[in-house]
């Protein structure tokens, strides 16, 4: 398994564990119910994005039948999520006191965010179209009774 599909499934339930905890803080002392969006954040972006990421990584390249197109871009990834949701996670906790920062640290937080969940995106489907091109060579090959020039790597 790649370390980085070990870290967002790690990630994942650490994330998990926070959200939870804040989710716990917020109804034993209500007055926390202005902490909501960094609760929901937690637990969406953190626990059910990060594993779906780090199954997704693990498990569709496998499914398709060819590598992971960018490992490099998949570690990158994980470094963008988490930094992401930390500073978004922090803007959502600041803002309700009005503190300068906030403002800037949930739109930095989103950015890295969606630039991490858009290499996601672009890392699956670069792998999925690179598994289908080597299906549709393989056909052809198989259809002309050609042989492969050099042997196929495994996937």
């Amino acid at each position: 398994m790649e370390w980085f599909v070990r870290r967002f499934i790690k990630a994942s339930v650490t994330w998990l564990a926070l959200g939870v905890t804040l989710g716990l803080a917020m109804a034993i002392h209500p007055p926390w119910v202005v902490y909501r969006p960094a609760h929901i954040h937690l637990n969406v972006l953190g626990f059910v994005a990060m594993m779906i990421f780090g199954v997704g990584y693990h498990v569709l390249p496998r499914f398709a039948g060819h590598a992971l197109r960018f490992p490099r871009l998949a570690a990158l990834h994980w470094w963008m999520a988490n930094a992401g949701l930390t500073l978004f996670a922090a803007g959502f906790l600041l803002r309700p006191h009005g503190v300068a920062g906030a403002a800037v640290l949930l739109g930095s937080g989103a950015a890295l965010s969606a630039a991490g969940a858009y290499a996601f995106g672009w890392n699956i489907w670069s792998t999925l179209r690179a598994a289908e091109r080597r299906q549709r060579r393989d056909a052809q090959l198989e259809r002309t009774g050609q042989r492969h020039p050099l042997p196929m790597a495994a996937g």
